[in-house]
């Protein structure tokens, strides 16, 4: 039995609709049966049949997962790009607001590092929220809450540690972590107490939140005037988005 591409499986459960409204009675298992038989016989003949309906039912996922991505953005703007517990770099009043989900351990998230440290350079209006999002493991919560901690208590010397462990190689562990601390001037004694505060926790806590309800799975990943862009992206295209954010 075979049946028209591009209208089969359409016509089928048609008409299999209209007989199930129209029978004064349930079917019968004996008919039941009948039907399976026929939708097995149809998808067997035509499996392209499942692949459209699994393609569609995936574009139209991905549209939803897209429009509730974009309310989500639009409800938490300000935590993403106002949070007091957020170090920010770059220009503190820029008229653009970079924000990048990073890990210390994250192999692409060092790649994108120095487009990053260029486009900050170059242009001197760019505000960089940076949200610490330790998902690698152990080291990369300890390098986060040595940063925050740092952040939280001398500021100012916060992005000079951040670039201090973007370019780190090996090993970040606890001992490696204040090494580079007392090198970029930060005593390593008040460190690892002040790294130990609950409330730290708390922010990175909070940091997993937003990421969890952006739908964001791994580093990095930017927000940019509303849009988010995940993984590491090139120079070009980070100066696209700040300059398409400043258009509005």
């Amino acid at each position: 039995m075979t049946f028209p591409r591009s209208a089969g499986l359409a016509a089928l459960l048609l008409a299999a609709t209209v007989s199930l409204a129209s029978a004064a009675d349930p079917l019968s298992p004996a008919q039941k049966d009948a039907v399976r038989e026929v939708v097995r016989e149809y998808l067997m003949e035509n499996p392209e049949v499942l692949i459209e309906a699994l393609q569609a039912y995936e574009a139209r996922m991905a549209e939803e997962q897209q429009k509730q991505q974009q309310a989500t953005l639009a409800q938490r703007r300000e935590q993403l790009e106002r949070d007091p517990t957020s170090p920010v770099g770059g220009a503190p009043d820029g008229d653009v607001t970079l924000v990048e989900f990073t890990d210390y351990r994250c192999g692409y998230c060092k790649k994108v590092f120095p487009a990053v440290h260029d486009l900050l350079k170059a242009d001197g209006r760019i505000r960089y929220v940076i949200k610490e999002l330790p998902i690698l493991g152990p080291e990369s919560v300890v390098a986060a809450r040595a940063a925050l901690a740092v952040w939280r208590s001398t500021p100012a010397k916060y992005m000079a540690f951040h670039t201090a462990l973007m370019t780190a190689r090996g090993s970040l562990d606890e001992a490696r972590i204040l090494e580079i601390a007392a090198e970029t001037g930060i005593e390593s004694k008040t460190l690892a107490t002040a790294m130990r505060d609950p409330e730290i926790a708390a922010i990175l806590g909070k940091n997993r939140e937003l990421a969890q309800s952006l739908n964001i799975n791994g580093t990095p990943a930017f927000v940019v005037g509303g849009r988010l862009v995940p993984g590491a992206v090139d120079a070009g295209t980070l100066r696209q988005l700040v300059a398409t954010a400043r258009k509005g």
